[in-house]
């Protein structure tokens, strides 16, 4: 099995906003970085490389506004997230570790594509308060970051297909799931997907869902971590454009992140969503770094 614990890192920033309507989340690498993610890695004793942003238009440079396939802005999210496919594979032959920051979730679309090259099986972590899987023919919004999980798995039409392999349901545990859509919540069940909602983390604990998922996952050689800060609570995270209270506590998060580290399999992670207009002093940037600073080895002791 592999262990990638030692491996050097890369950052990119991919300051997206066109896959949802509410603007400033494209400020979310910035606040980040502001933050301090590198030095805080750095700190660790990591190698760590920041290789900038990668080429995002802002939604008045974009004309294609495509309501009548409902899925607004899709040709240019397309090209974005083939650029980000770019970076990823471009980490990979490096043997690098890759951190994407958003950003909203539609950059997942070149990330997750990209991770599956990483070896012969992949395995995602998809931690976030939606399931992501509408579809255009379903989605109440045409939002493409509520669609990205279904778009990985060929169920949306091009252009919302980047890469040359497609997510299996067995690929892919949700974690921290609280608010599906009824037409998404009946595709969710239909596929498969391995789902632990908030209930279960209620009712279970986060050290039981993680050894869970991770048992899920236990065929894969490596580990994307695709994590959406609005999977946690409003209180601990209020910069994120969809808040939905009853989410992940502090705790609950940073235990997700150690458990995970402590596994040596994740290669690369997206931090996805946040959104600085709508934050407090930046907490959300900063929980942000904390929670990549536990995934990557950082310890109480």
């Amino acid at each position: 099995m592999s262990n990638y614990s030692n491996a050097p890192i890369r950052i990119y920033g991919v300051p997206m906003d066109l896959g949802q309507n509410r603007r400033g989340v494209d400020m979310g690498p910035s606040a980040i970085r502001y933050a301090g993610l590198q030095k805080r890695l750095d700190r660790i004793g990591l190698k760590v490389t920041d290789g900038g942003n990668i080429q995002v238009p802002i939604v008045e440079e974009v004309h294609e506004l495509d309501s009548a396939a409902n899925a607004h802005n899709a040709s240019a999210i397309a090209d974005v997230c083939t650029r980000t496919y770019a970076a990823m594979l471009g980490c990979i032959e490096a043997g690098e570790r890759a951190v994407f920051l958003g950003g909203d979730h539609s950059i997942a679309l070149g990330t997750v594509s990209g991770a599956l090259h990483r070896a012969d099986h992949v395995g995602v972590l998809w931690i976030d308060t939606h399931g992501d899987f509408n579809t255009p023919e379903i989605s109440p919004s045409g939002n493409v970051h509520g669609m990205v999980v279904a778009a990985l798995m060929g169920r949306c039409p091009p252009p919302l297909q980047v890469g040359d392999r497609l997510l299996r349901p067995e690929q892919i545990v949700m974690i921290g799931t609280r608010d599906l859509d009824p037409l998404e919540r009946k595709a969710v069940r239909e596929t498969g997907i391995k789902v632990f909602s908030m209930r279960d983390l209620d009712e279970n604990g986060m050290a039981d869902v993680v050894r869970a998922a991770l048992r899920v996952l236990g065929h894969v050689d490596a580990i994307h971590v695709s994590f959406d800060m609005d999977s946690l609570d409003p209180s601990v995270a209020p910069g994120v454009g969809t808040p939905v209270a009853g989410g992940l506590t502090v705790r609950e998060a940073h235990l997700l992140m150690e458990m995970l580290a402590d596994d040596g399999r994740v290669c690369s992670l997206d931090l996805v969503e946040v959104n600085p207009i709508l934050d407090e002093r930046n907490r959300t940037g900063e929980f942000a770094v904390e929670l990549a600073a536990s995934l990557f080895g950082q310890r109480i002791i």
